[in-house]
């Protein structure tokens, strides 16, 4: 079951220690074997994909892009509260980021100058979203509107297909029609059944069924995560996302039984999942471990919350409130839990943290389906420079700069003092030679 660590300036960083190892170790069977995934589909387009789709998804479709009215039909066919519930999201999400957008600006210093800066959309996008059994609709909303609203000219959804058998014995490939119904919502443009790192290089490098892309946001398994690593650069990504992880920051005030709850939601995300708790009070401490005990039982992935929960878990207990803000500072969790008196107090305090709950009714589920905020967080540590998903995720900025002669003319002797002490003439020679 969980561990319990007394605070005592060793005991709690060894801990933090053992837990940063998960995301950087490298599996190099996984990389070699994506790395040629990647060069096949590079050199050989179509039929590389038709292969390593008949080798990890049991089959390839006859055509890898799914009809737009599908979207529609999968929409339109699915139950009227899953419809409510996506629209209702959809409408949070986009309440949230449309405050992200930001604007050009033209700056003028003083006469005959002119400084600004230009905002463009990315023109296309791509979007991995699994399939199959681990399907998340929720990713197609929390990828796709930031994009929309950013301006992107086209949104491409890629997705692994799901493999039936029909009356005649034949194999029919399609896309999860929950995952369809959503892309119907967020507006996604164009969907192709195809999945893992195969998928990936052929967003960034285009075959001739599948167009290349600016960019390429969304989760996936290992072999998605190292394709987008090895090929950023060619394209940009997201983020390199590690397992999911959650802290909580609690007082004797919170609720053992509303803690014990959030902390499970994350470990059953994964078995390398970390779900922490901190606190100053060791009655909050044992009653949770009771509280993990009794509501693991009914979980229905209770085997890999047990195993997270044994390799990553922990109870921290520290002496006082300032050690626990250190503490959270330092780890940089993707989610933050304040459990405490007056959470929102506690918000000048948080330096790194991906996003934030406050509060006794505010879990972290809330902002994994429907708050608004996004759930694509950086992890691993990442956030004591990283951000959350946003629009500013889908834009480029460019700067422009307007001189007339007699501004340029006054500025001559600065930039010719600092070329010459860079040693690079002809810099200062672009400028002389207009005079």
């Amino acid at each position: 079951m969980i561990k319990t660590i007394y605070a005592d300036g060793t005991q709690e960083f060894e801990f933090l220690e053992d837990m940063k190892k998960r995301s950087r170790e490298v599996n190099h069977t996984v990389t070699q074997t994506v790395t040629n995934i990647i060069n096949e589909v590079r050199q050989k387009g179509d039929s590389a994909l038709i292969k390593y789709s008949n080798r990890f998804d049991g089959g390839c479709p006859q055509h890898f892009e799914v009809n737009p009215k599908a979207m529609e039909r999968a929409y339109d066919c699915s139950e009227p509260e899953y419809r409510m519930a996506l629209e209702h999201a959809a409408e949070n999400i986009r309440f949230y980021h449309e405050k992200q957008v930001q604007k050009d600006y033209e700056l003028k210093k003083y006469k005959g100058v002119l400084l600004g800066q230009l905002i463009r959309p990315l023109r296309k996008v791509g979007i991995y979203v699994p399939g199959g059994t681990a399907a998340y609709p929720s990713t197609v909303l929390m990828n796709s509107i930031p994009a929309k609203i950013a301006g992107v000219e086209e949104i491409i959804m890629v997705t692994p297909p799901i493999v039936k058998t029909n009356a005649d014995g034949e194999k029919v490939y399609g896309a999860n029609p929950d995952i369809l119904a959503a892309a119907y919502v967020a507006g996604v443009d164009r969907v192709f059944l195809v999945g893992g790192a195969q998928s990936i290089a052929a967003l960034t490098y285009g075959t001739e069924s599948i167009p290349v892309v600016d960019k390429i946001v969304g989760p996936g398994n290992i072999f998605v995560a190292t394709a987008k690593r090895l090929l950023y650069g060619q394209v940009d990504i997201d983020m390199i996302a590690g397992p999911s992880e959650i802290l909580i920051l609690a007082d004797e005030f919170a609720n053992p039984e509303y803690i014990a709850a959030d902390l499970m939601s994350q470990a059953e995300h994964d078995k390398m999942a970390a779900s922490i708790l901190i606190t100053t009070s060791n009655e909050i401490a044992s009653q949770t471990k009771i509280e993990l005990e009794k509501q693991m039982k009914i979980m229905g992935r209770h085997e890999i919350i047990e195993e997270s929960l044994n390799n990553y878990g922990a109870i921290i207990v520290c002496r006082r409130e300032g050690q626990m803000i250190d503490l959270a500072n330092r780890i940089a969790p993707e989610h933050l839990e304040i459990m405490m008196e007056f959470p929102m107090n506690y918000l000048p305090l948080i330096k790194n943290a991906g996003s934030i709950f406050c509060g006794d009714y505010s879990p972290e589920p809330l902002g994994d389906y429907y708050s608004g905020t996004n759930h694509v967080l950086p992890t691993s540590g990442t956030a004591r420079f990283s951000s959350p998903l946003g629009v500013h995720s889908f834009i480029k900025k460019m700067s422009y700069t307007y001189y007339t002669k007699e501004a340029l003319l006054d500025a001559k002797e600065d930039i010719n003092e600092i070329a010459k002490r860079e040693g690079l003439t002809a810099h200062a020679n672009s400028i002389n030679i207009r005079f």
